[in-house]
C-alpha cells in the first residue's frame, strides 16, 4: 500500500503548513505534541464508541505512524489549539488510505471531553476537509463512524457528507461517509 500512496505524493500542490479558523489553529504534529495526542487517543471516555479502545502503546505507535505520514507526504493529521493556548485541545485532518482498493483522503478527528460541547469538532474537521478539497480534490474525503456514536454522526451531517456504506467492523456497525 506505501508503493502505491507513495506515487501520489507527487501530486500534492501544497504542504499543509497551519490552518486557521476563527477559533482555532490546526498545525503538524510535532514530538512536543506526543503526550498530549496520545493521553486524547486513548482517553478512556474519547473511546466510549469503541469496541477496542488503544491502550498508551497503541496510542504511541499511531502517533509514529501519523508522524511517518506527515514525513512521506506533507499533511496528515494535526494537533489543534485555540488561539493563544499551548493546550492541544484535540487532532483533526485527513491522511492517504486504501477503502477497497479506492486511494481516499480519512477523515478523522478527536478532542478531549475539556474541549467538548464548543463546536471545535465540526470547525476544526471542516477546516481540514476544505484544505483537502482545494488541494487534494481528485480524493474522495472518507470518515467511518461507529453507528452508535449519535455526536460524531451530527459532526458529519453538519459537515455534509452523505452515507456510502455500513459494515460491522471490530464488533461494530460502522458507517462510511464520503463527500
Amino acid at each position: 500500500m506505501g508503493a502505491i500512496l507513495s506515487d501520489l505524493a507527487a501530486s500534492v500542490r501544497g504542504v499543509l503548513r497551519e490552518i486557521v479558523t476563527s477559533r482555532l489553529v490546526l498545525y503538524p504534529f510535532t514530538e512536543e505534541d506526543r503526550a498530549a495526542v496520545v493521553a486524547i487517543q486513548t482517553d478512556p471516555a474519547t473511546n466510549r464508541f469503541n469496541p477496542d479502545p488503544p491502550g498508551t502503546p497503541a496510542g504511541d505507535l499511531l502517533f509514529d505512524s501519523w508522524l511517518a505520514h506527515w514525513a512521506e507526504h506533507g499533511f496528515g493529521y494535526c494537533a489543534v489549539r485555540s488561539h493563544g493556548s499551548p493546550e492541544v485541545l484535540g487532532l483533526t485532518g485527513v491522511r492517504l488510505r486504501l477503502f477497497r482498493g479506492e486511494r481516499v483522503l480519512n477523515l478523522a478527528y478527536r478532542f478531549a471531553p475539556s474541549a467538548w460541547g464548543r463546536g471545535y469538532a465540526a470547525e476544526a474537521a471542516g477546516a481540514a476537509v476544505e484544505w483537502a478539497e482545494r488541494e487534494l480534490p481528485s480524493l474522495p474525503v472518507l470518515i467511518s463512524v461507529n453507528a452508535t456514536n449519535a455526536p460524531s454522526l451530527r459532526v458529519v451531517e453538519r459537515l455534509g457528507f452523505t452515507r456510502f456504506e455500513e459494515e460491522v467492523y471490530e464488533g461494530a456497525v460502522s458507517r462510511h461517509f464520503r463527500r
